[in-house]
């Protein structure tokens, strides 16, 4: 939930993983559309765990419990660029797939077992970094698996760098903000 302090522009979001965070109202998303199956939640923050080094989390602002870990595709998929439909460029207010500024995420699952986790090639978040707008976008690609296994791809990459995090060799992790302690709120 987001909530106005008395902090100038900031915002307060509550979450449920990381207690209270606050962010610039340029940190928001929105997803006029919502996310599929959350078509409700229309604003969103990316926060970076900093004691995680691999995911960081899609956190709604509107409800402390729902965030879902992502990662950049790029790292399973080398050169991802999903072919995105005029209905998607339309809804991100774009003309062509060639625009600059254009952030995909894929929704990582994450199960009890760890091995068994996979990542949502099929539908990324598509994210306008200009107009801080996004959408959850299905492509028309057959060959991509809304259930990729990830965890060998994820361990080769930490084999082929193993002094760089995943997060240090991300290329669009610039989005996300990082998480200051509870207590600096």
């Amino acid at each position: 939930m987001v909530s106005e302090e008395a902090k100038g522009a900031n915002v307060i979001v509550s979450t449920s993983r990381f207690g209270k965070v606050e962010i610039s109202p340029e940190d928001l998303i929105s997803f006029p559309e919502g996310l599929l199956g959350f078509n409700d939640l229309r604003k969103f923050v990316i926060l970076d765990d900093p004691t995680d080094d691999i995911f960081a989390w899609l956190q709604s602002c509107e409800e402390p419990k729902i965030a879902f870990p992502i990662l950049e595709p790029e790292i399973f998929i080398e050169s991802y660029k999903g072919p995105l439909t005029k209905t998607d460029l339309d809804a991100l207010g774009l003309k062509d797939t060639n625009a600059q500024g254009l952030r995909y995420f894929t929704i990582v699952t994450i199960p009890d077992d760890p091995t068994l986790m996979t990542a949502n090639m099929k539908a990324p978040i598509v994210i306008n970094l200009q107009s801080k707008s996004a959408r959850q976008c299905v492509l028309q690609d057959n060959s991509l698996a809304i259930k990729e296994p990830i965890f060998a791809k994820l361990q080769q990459r930490v084999v082929q760098s193993p002094s760089k995090s995943i997060k240090e060799q991300s290329q669009a992790m610039d989005v996300a903000i990082r998480i200051r302690p509870a207590q600096e709120i």
